[in-house]
């Protein structure tokens, strides 16, 4: 599924429950082998490996040691009710005791599945690399508040589609109640604003999931991977064992 303007426009307008019926499907590609314990790796002389975040090429941000010899990698929809329930039950022990370590990594993709989704994930991005994942996580952390807005906001959604490409997703974004939101969390309306008329920009974040949903068989969220296998499951009860078998685990 391409990602334009037209499914964009599409989605925003669909009823909402509709939009977030995909979510959380699970799939397994195979098992980790199991791995030697391995000791912490010190993080760069005043820093901290939670702090540091890098754009991959996979237009993923990757947050921790960019060296760490177990990668996660997170394929997460912001409108994901899954994703959600992972960013609230288990991304917190992931970068504490994990990433923490410089052992483990930890990427997070966005596999958008609507237009609600394509407007945070932009949204997400119009601040400094090291705000990406502390705003997703606001995202689900507030996840009620998000798609109540979002909800509230369809009847005005039917009046958007003639709009001009620079105005769409920023007024989607006020009629759904985002720039608030974002604002009280360090990103300005002007910032969201600017970022969002962009619309090559917000485009190319829904393209570039197309591409990997693809390549990756990708078909649900989350989808987790550890070390380019496919975690059978979508819950922290899931992975951390997985993390403790590849080695994230003391002798």
């Amino acid at each position: 599924m391409t990602i334009s303007r037209r499914f964009a426009f599409a989605t925003l307008a669909a009823p909402l429950a509709l939009v977030l019926s995909a979510c959380g499907e699970e799939a397994a590609d195979g098992e980790i082998a199991e791995g030697d314990p391995i000791a912490a790796i010190p993080a760069p002389e005043g820093q901290s490996w939670t702090d540091i975040v890098e754009v991959t090429e996979h237009d993923g941000y990757l947050l921790g040691n960019p060296d760490a010899p177990i990668k996660v990698v997170e394929y997460g929809s912001l409108t994901c009710g899954a994703c959600a329930n992972f960013a609230q039950n288990g991304a917190e022990q992931l970068r504490e005791e994990y990433v923490s370590t410089g052992v483990v990594s930890f990427e997070l993709r966005n596999l958008v599945r609507d237009g609600y989704d394509l407007t945070l994930a932009r949204l997400t991005r119009c601040s400094a690399p090291e705000s990406f994942h502390a705003l997703s996580d606001q995202v689900w952390l507030n996840f009620e508040e998000i798609m109540g807005g979002a909800q509230q906001g369809q009847q005005a959604m039917q009046q958007l589609g003639e709009l001009p490409d620079d105005q769409l997703y920023v007024a989607v974004a006020e009629t759904a109640g985002f720039l608030d939101f974002f604002a009280a969390r360090g990103v300005s309306r002007d910032q969201a604003a600017a970022c969002l008329s962009d619309n090559a920009s917000v485009l190319e974040v829904g393209a570039n999931s197309d591409a990997q949903a693809q390549e990756f068989n990708v078909t649900g969220t989350p989808t987790f991977f550890v070390n380019d296998v496919r975690v059978d499951g979508i819950n922290w009860s899931d992975l951390e064992p997985v993390l403790q078998r590849a080695g994230a685990r003391e002798e």
